[in-house]
């Protein structure tokens, strides 16, 4: 049977009793911030089994696009090298929610098995969990398999459970015995064994329990049935395939690999294996651009990075020199598109972005490859085997080799890494840079380290009152001058407040901290910075300007009502864009970091083109559009869960509590958020979009200005225009700029044409200066008031009237003197550039190098360029005697 087939054969079983067909969930999980990926077909049913959701079925059946990569379950060092394992595989799987159970479970599975895809009963076992008398009964009393092939297991095989608590269960799995061929040749060799004889082929997973935390196993009131079959392994035992990768389900893309790269399937181990990588890795990136995910340095897009890396970097075992991934997504998608329609919507710019990060890939590996082949070869003359984790690191922060790479290029090679060493270079690195941004944060860090075990001394954390209010009275619970606690702050000296409750709202989420007042009698504190700890603790950095604070005295506290106001404008506004790019570019835009303040709002997303002009008016527009329709700003108090099921965006990387704050406008859009924000859209006023820009591979960043500083901004570039139309005299100032700019480029070109004509008329003029020094012409010239690219004409005219000769010239422009050599290329082989201008260059305290037959340098010693360019007359002469 081909995979279609056997696909169609399987639902259509399930749905002949009475299963719902469900449709493949994406790869990525929608609403769901917990997992990477979709890893098994019960994924989109998970809510079902917490008794979350209803669904309208009791029974269900899917074939599910699964991924591990990434995370516990990852494949992807296996992949390529074993004949079972994947990235991206199918799933095939039928459940019960609270419907059947065991008994009909094992009759469905061995009735397909057996009857409709003529499995041989004598070549199929049934494993159990030890204690699970009950699943071992039903196999022997309802099927007809012997008794001797109902095999008991324990727990670390055949119990399954979604999590430390919550629902489990024991499992039973049919396992189908393939042959000695297919063995280990081991005398013990059983079911259980990890080669490919016995070969499990179907995992049933009986939920019946729900596990709480001291361990104890509570029966479920309605027990459920998740079942998941491996379509890649199915269809190889069914095709009578040693691996999966020799089934129909790989023939096309492996061919496509094969003739773009010429060589062969079959033929060579190393090779195969590296085809193998190629075509697991092209599926993968294929399923996952095609949902909108793009190459990034963390979370899912990390994965998508890591896996493209791979696949290229195995591209280049087959002697593929060139980008080449992106012409096999067509492959994928003659061989799954019709199945998976949704991998031929926007192939284009899956095909684009996937060849724009192996091009820029393409050139680290390139780099890293040949200095880890080096090092490897260094390693084997002095008979070491282990890469250091030192020179791994080096890789790594130089050249942005991964480390997993490095690994996998050792493995090779038979040797290994040392990656406990690796670990302390990046350790020790993270610790530098956390102590200059200590350095550079006044010791804030310091400040937080102190607080963290002070939070129970003071009373727990701070209660923050300033969504409601912009004032509020407070008692001091900490004070801290020079990150020491302390008991008095007094008039002229700075330090931090914590107070038992507050209005002042603490740097986090993006969100600019607050700024403000706190007074006492005759005490007056100006608040000039909030920040929030990881535990909850609210410090207020703080000058105090007259009297004196101390511990448990009773304060009042007063928000900057301006700035917060312009602040919330700001964070209001960034949601609106956030929902404005999703809408308007694609479900594949995620936030990727923000900062909201009074002045300005930055937002960091991900996506992979520039905006055009035309994208930015849209935007603006949409956002505008949304202000002045006035929208309701609601927030709402609910749990995690229940957010989720409500459909707010949450951040896969952002860790929630229990109970979250879902921000909501009007429909329009749904976040979860911590910070403060307007009351209704039309507070936030005008919305412009002053830059957007690149800052890093597939992330854009957009900053924008509301309200008070979007009209300050209009006002200028209003103004700016006026003054500019007056200075040209003219009422269509554009118009007459691009006259002026094409003008004076002519002009510069006339300049430039002028300059290299009078350069060549002097030309003759310094060849009289030219010096034989045994045997070999050399010719020294200083001219100042010559830029780089000047300088670089001047000596190539020296050098077309000279032949073979070493030219040394040098200009002075300002506080700057270049030097710049050149020797023929008949003299290379006697003379090095780079050596005869460090001489000069050391000899006038400058810097310089170079290649052979062309060095650069300079000095800002002007006053000792003169004796310094005589010197290559004697090193000239010291490399000729």
């Amino acid at each position: 049977m081909k995979s279609k087939e056997i696909r169609d054969s399987f639902l259509q079983y399930f749905q002949l009793k009475g299963h719902e067909l469900v449709k493949s969930a994406a790869l990525v999980p929608k609403g769901d911030p917990t997992i990477l990926f979709t890893n098994a077909g019960m994924v989109q049913f998970k809510n079902y089994f917490l008794g979350a959701g209803t669904p309208s079925y009791t029974r269900a059946a899917s074939c599910q696009k699964c991924m591990r990569a990434g995370g516990k379950q990852s494949d992807i060092e296996n992949v390529g090298f074993t004949a079972r394992h994947h990235t991206l595989f199918e799933m095939l799987g039928n459940f019960s929610f609270g419907d059947y159970f065991k008994r009909d479970a094992i009759v469905y599975a061995w009735e397909l098995l057996t009857q409709c895809f003529k499995l041989p009963a004598d070549k199929l076992y049934a494993s159990v969990y030890e204690d699970d008398d009950e699943a071992a009964a039903l196999w022997t009393q309802h099927t007809s398999i012997s008794p001797q092939r109902v095999i008991r297991l324990g727990a670390k095989d055949n119990f399954w459970q979604m999590g430390d608590t919550g629902p489990c269960g024991p499992c039973s799995e049919v396992i189908i015995d393939q042959g000695a061929h297919m063995g280990c040749n081991k005398p013990d060799c059983d079911v259980g064994c990890d080669c490919d004889r016995y070969l499990e082929l179907w995992n049933l997973v009986f939920m019946q329990f729900d596990k709480d935390s001291n361990g104890n196993l509570i029966p479920l009131p309605k027990p459920s049935i998740d079942t998941g079959m491996g379509l890649e392994r199915i269809t190889a035992v069914m095709q009578q395939k040693p691996s999966n990768f020799d089934t129909d389900i790989f023939a096309p893309i492996i061919e496509a690999i094969s003739t773009s790269s010429g060589v062969p399937y079959g033929r060579d181990k190393r090779q195969d294996s590296s085809i193998r990588v190629v075509a697991d890795h092209i599926r993968s990136l294929t399923f996952l651009l095609s949902e909108g995910l793009l190459p990034a340095n963390d979370g899912r897009g990390y994965v998508l990075r890591r896996i493209i890396r791979r696949a290229s970097r195995h591209a280049r075992v087959l002697g593929m020199d060139r980008v080449f991934l992106y012409s096999l997504v067509p492959a994928v998608i003659e061989a799954m598109g019709e199945v998976y329609p949704e991998i031929t919507i926007n192939s284009n710019r899956s095909q684009d972005i996937l060849k724009n990060e192996e091009e820029r890939f393409f050139r680290t590996l390139q780099k890293g490859t040949e200095i880890i082949d080096d090092l490897i070869s260094s390693l084997r003359a002095s008979n070491q085997n282990v890469i250091p984790g030192e020179e791994v690191f080096r890789l790594y922060d130089t050249y942005g080799f991964p480390l997993e790479l490095s690994v996998e290029i050792a493995r090779e090679n038979g040797m290994t890494v040392d990656e406990d060493g690796f670990v302390y270079e990046m350790e020790r690195q993270k610790t530098r840079g956390k102590a200059s941004w200590t350095e550079e944060n006044h010791g804030l860090s310091v400040i937080m380290t102190s607080l963290y075990n002070s939070a129970v001394k003071i009373g727990g954390e701070t209660y923050f009152l300033g969504y409601e209010l912009l004032e509020s009275e407070a008692e001091v619970r900490l004070l801290l001058k020079d990150s020491e606690n302390v008991d008095t702050l007094l008039a002229g000296q700075q330090g931090e407040i914590i107070l038992d409750k507050t209005p002042f709202y603490g740097e986090s989420g993006g969100q600019a901290g607050d700024t403000g007042i706190i007074t006492n009698d005759d005490t007056l504190i100006e608040v000039t910075d909030t920040k929030k700890t990881h535990n909850n603790l609210v410090i207020h950095k703080v000058v105090l300007k007259k009297g004196h604070i101390r511990l448990s005295d009773r304060v009042f506290c007063r928000v900057n009502e301006q700035d917060r106001l312009a602040t919330m404008r700001n964070h209001s506004a960034t949601h609106l864009l956030h929902a404005a790019l999703r809408n308007l570019l694609g479900e594949h835009v995620k936030q990727a970091g923000s900062l909201v303040s009074s002045m300005r709002l930055r937002f960091d997303f991900t996506h992979f083109y520039q905006l055009s002009p035309a994208d930015k008016d849209a935007i603006e527009d949409m956002v505008n559009e949304k202000v002045m329709d006035n929208l309701r700003i609601n927030t709402h108090l609910m749990g995690l869960k229940e957010a989720i099921s409500y459909g707010a965006t949450a951040l896969f990387d952002e860790k929630y509590g229990d109970v979250v704050r879902v921000v909501e406008m009007d429909g329009f859009s749904k976040e979860l958020c911590g910070g403060t924000h307007c009351t209704a859209s039309g507070e936030i006023g005008p919305f412009v979009i002053v830059s957007e820009a690149s800052i890093a591979s597939g992330v854009r960043r957009i900053e924008a200005l509301t309200g008070k500083q979007a009209l300050a901004h209009i006002r200028k570039n209003t103004q700016q225009l006026h003054e500019i139309a007056q200075t040209l005299k003219t009422d269509n100032p554009l118009d007459k700029a691009l006259t002026l700019s094409r003008h004076t480029r002519e002009l510069e070109k006339e300049l430039e044409r002028l300059k290299h004509k009078a350069m060549t008329n002097e030309t003759s003029t310094y060849l009289s200066g030219i010096v034989e020094i045994n045997g070999v012409k050399t010719l020294v010239v200083r001219k100042d008031g010559f830029n780089q690219k000047e300088l670089r004409d001047f000596a190539d005219s020296l050098k077309g009237r000279l032949g073979n000769a070493i030219i040394l010239v040098a200009s002075t422009l300002q506080d700057q003197t270049n030097f710049l050599c050149m020797v023929a290329k008949d003299l290379t082989d006697r003379f090095d550039a780079g050596s005869l201008l460090k001489v000069v260059a050391s000899a006038s305290d400058g810097r310089g190098g170079g290649k052979r037959d062309m060095a650069q340098g300079g000095t800002k010693q002007n006053d000792k360029v003169n004796d310094a360019l005589s010197k290559i007359y004697d090193a000239i002469k010291k490399e000729t005697t």
